[in-house]
């Protein structure tokens, strides 16, 4: 026999079943789901925008080290 754990949540230190929680509160942690997951996006986002600063950096070095023609 499986033991199979509905989901649940953990706040303030308490794990509560997101079946025993109301309309409104199963609303509330969909929302923080969707926070979550675009804060995550978002780091990504800056992730790649600061490898890509930092390539632009080190090309402008590289114009700025040549000799002068």
């Amino acid at each position: 026999m499986t033991d199979i754990q509905s989901p649940s949540i953990q706040i303030d230190g308490k794990t509560l079943p997101l079946s025993d929680l109301s309309d409104n509160a199963k609303a509330q942690v969909q929302n923080l789901a969707i926070v979550d997951a675009e804060i995550k996006r978002l780091q990504t986002l800056i992730g790649i925008a600061t490898a890509a600063q930092q390539s632009f950096i080190a090309a402008l070095r590289n114009e700025l080290n040549k000799p002068a023609a």
